[in-house]
């Protein structure tokens, strides 16, 4: 099975403490999810979030409903929190998000994804046809509604984007 990396950084003129606050509340996922998507927590409020919480979406691709369950399996407010799919379209999905003060009263936020699709060949077939270019789409909205929500919209500061294949 191969593995891939998508890696994306984005300065936000917060404090971490703050950028942490908001990316750790998982309704805000809602918020920094394409609508074509129609992503949905279906976890009932309030989520504590910490080390071991379970969160449960639903989001539809094409009109197809997809049911993605996550684990925060690691767990360090204002410097990291990773989750991983418990349940979920890859055979693989394990997004690291860290959050560093870049100076003061700003915050490099740094999203790392690792993700196995099934499939064997059809699965790198579908990486190169259209994943790829879709995991883009969506961490591209991601940035620019972080940047919108966060009072950081300027031109088109997307971020730094990198997405590539790893060892597997």
């Amino acid at each position: 099975m191969k593995a891939y990396l998508l890696e994306r950084i984005q300065t936000i003129p917060l404090p971490p403490e703050e950028t942490f606050a908001f990316f750790s509340d998982a309704f805000n996922l809602e918020r920094i999810t394409p609508p074509f998507l129609r992503f949905r927590i279906l976890t009932p409020p309030p989520i504590k979030m910490e080390q071991g919480t379970l969160i449960e979406y639903r989001l539809k691709l094409f009109g197809v409903p997809i049911y993605w369950r996550t684990l925060i399996e690691h767990w360090m407010p204002e410097k990291f929190f990773v989750d991983t799919q418990i349940s979920g379209p890859y055979t693989l999905w394990r997004h690291t998000h860290t959050f560093e003060e870049a100076a003061p009263g700003q915050t490099l936020m740094e999203d790392v994804v690792e993700y196995i699709i099934p499939f064997g060949v059809f699965g790198r077939l579908a990486h190169t046809l259209f994943v790829k270019r879709m995991l883009n789409k969506i961490f591209d909205y991601r940035a620019a509604m972080t940047a919108q929500l966060l009072g950081t919209a300027t031109e088109k500061e997307i971020c730094v984007e990198q997405h590539r294949a790893i060892a597997g």
